[in-house]
């Protein structure tokens, strides 16, 4: 049987945790920040666990299942 290849694109996207969770960048952190606080910008730099209606396509493209 042949091996499930990872795409490239979800493997520099997505980090997975121990317990198996998706991690992955925020959005809105390419330009405008003249207009964002701080805070707001310190706080997108983090990784925020994907949405679990988007992680099961998710993993399938990282060939998790």
């Amino acid at each position: 049987m042949p091996k499930q290849k990872t795409r490239s694109s979800a493997k520099k996207r997505f980090k997975v945790t121990a317990n198996g969770k998706l991690m992955a960048r925020q959005g809105g952190i390419r330009h405008n920040f003249e207009n964002m606080s701080g805070g707001k910008k310190r706080r997108k730099r983090a990784l925020v666990e994907v949405d679990s209606a988007h992680a099961r396509a998710a993993k399938r493209t990282m060939g998790l299942r």
